[in-house]
């Protein structure tokens, strides 16, 4: 293997991974190529060449320097097709994918359906790709959220109101989950879970009667959005609530420390598995070990445990 390229998706720690990525390589003598904006400059051969010096002082910046954008189009065989036409153009001998679910599962199809050798790094906000404890960008999302969440808070406090404060993770509820645990919340709707608002209603009418004055309920974006949740809260208190969304704030900012370390483990290790002829799968942290997990190897939803940290914040709020 003499030449690779990487291609990524965006949360915070994935410039420290590029980094770790092509700092690895150089150190291997492997040239490395970067593509720009994902599996669409993939497709139009947009491609940039990385060496030590062009990812430095990146290991603090939120986002990628190598861009995004969607493509849905890359779910087409002959877009497919395309792209592993562009890499062999360039002379690509392999190839590393940073992002979630969507990143990846284009990964396993260049690596199951066409043969060529993938290594996969997963970096999602969204916490979902399935076998993977955290991806890189989940530590750096959650305190985002967190430090609006302590914002909301002292308003909420001031103003004796009820908050609903909408947090992303698409259809995965582990973002949310730790919010709220972290965060102090009364009450978190997950997708995992069915709280039904009528008890939620309940409880708050309950609380208002022995002089409670403020509430925070967090809520998932793949649960409902907040304007529906303080809509029926709203109408089942008679209490007037207030909604927060906290949306692509969320994605971005300095990484924190623990998912810089995470990328620069990650990153290291997806070289040397292609070096090594150990492609076809990603690359993960396992009990603080480094682990290989082959793609379709933990199925295609991830299963969250969301039932003793909501137990845990029941008992707390």
């Amino acid at each position: 293997m003499k030449r690779i390229a990487l291609l990524t998706r965006d949360c915070g720690g994935v410039n420290a991974a590029i980094r770790a990525v092509v700092r690895t390589a150089v150190a291997a003598g492997l040239e490395v190529e970067g593509v720009m904006r994902g599996y669409a400059g993939l497709m139009s051969g947009d491609f940039v060449p990385l060496d030590r010096r062009s990812v430095s002082n990146i290991i603090g910046l939120g986002g990628t320097i190598l861009k995004t954008a969607r493509a849905e189009d890359f779910c087409r065989e002959e877009s497919q097709r395309l792209g592993l036409a562009r890499l062999r153009e360039r002379r690509i001998d392999g190839l590393i994918v940073i992002g979630g679910n969507g990143s990846l599962a284009g990964a396993r199809v260049l690596s199951q359906v066409h043969g060529f050798p993938v290594v996969g790094i997963p970096a999602t906000i969204d916490n979902d790709v399935p076998g993977v404890r955290l991806a890189i960008g989940t530590d750096t999302a959650l305190n985002v959220a967190l430090d609006a969440l302590d914002k909301i808070r002292d308003t909420a406090t001031s103003l004796e109101r009820i908050f609903v404060v909408e947090v992303m993770g698409r259809n995965c509820g582990w973002l949310a989950m730790q919010v709220a645990l972290s965060g102090g919340c009364e009450e978190v709707l997950l997708p995992e879970k069915d709280v039904p608002i009528d008890a939620l209603c309940a409880e708050i009418r309950e609380g208002r009667a022995r002089g409670k004055a403020s509430w925070i309920i967090v809520v998932a974006e793949g649960r409902a959005t907040a304007a529906d949740v303080a809509e029926a809260v709203s109408a089942g208190t008679g209490l007037e609530t207030r909604i927060a969304v906290l949306g692509h704030i969320q994605r971005g900012g300095r990484p924190t420390a623990a998912d810089r370390i995470m990328a620069a483990r990650l990153g290291h290790a997806a070289v040397e598995a292609l070096v090594e002829g150990c492609a076809g799968g990603l690359v993960h942290i396992l009990d603080d070990r480094l682990e290989f997990l082959p793609f379709g190897a933990a199925g295609e939803v991830k299963i969250t445990d969301i039932e003793a940290d909501y137990h845990l914040l029941k008992v707390l709020s």
